[in-house]
């Protein structure tokens, strides 16, 4: 029976493991705004209008594409983090957790207009993150912070 319970348990996990590996479609830049986050709490955005998902923008402090290039180093310096896509004004990267490697898409569009970063972290599944995707953003600001990139 432990066998059996064993072999479920880990088909359960490797079929769950398989569907993080599925890119969103609805990924990206629209109408000059980041995808809309799901009504669960494991997303935030800085486009969101909602206290639940919402999170500053990084405010830009030096010229613009100075803080893009050191946004795109920062976001590679992140723990298990992956640079899927980067144009001059868009960045999609996948992070991975540590214990499962479950996935969450983070993107940043830079609005040198607007003199801020519109952020977005939203985890593939599940429904809370406990807090990891508005840390994740967090972090990335602390380090642009202390770079002198933004406020």
């Amino acid at each position: 029976m432990k066998l059996i319970t064993r072999i479920v348990i880990s088909l359960l996990a490797m079929s769950l493991l398989s569907c993080s590996n599925h890119r969103p479609s609805h990924l990206g830049v629209t109408n000059s705004r980041l995808a809309t986050c799901p009504t669960s709490p494991n997303c935030v955005s800085s486009d969101a209008s909602d206290a639940g998902h919402q999170i500053p923008p990084l405010q830009l402090h030096a010229p613009a594409d100075r803080v893009w290039q050191m946004s795109e180093e920062a976001v590679s310096a992140l723990p298990r983090t992956h640079i899927v896509t980067t144009t001059p004004d868009y960045l999609h990267a996948e992070c991975r957790s540590a214990l499962f490697g479950f996935v969450d898409d983070l993107e940043l569009h830079l609005r040198p207009n607007e003199g801020i970063i519109a952020v977005r972290s939203a985890s593939r599944l599940g429904y809370s993150d406990f807090g990891v995707n508005r840390r994740r953003i967090e972090t990335l600001r602390k380090l642009l912070i202390h770079q002198g990139m933004v406020r």
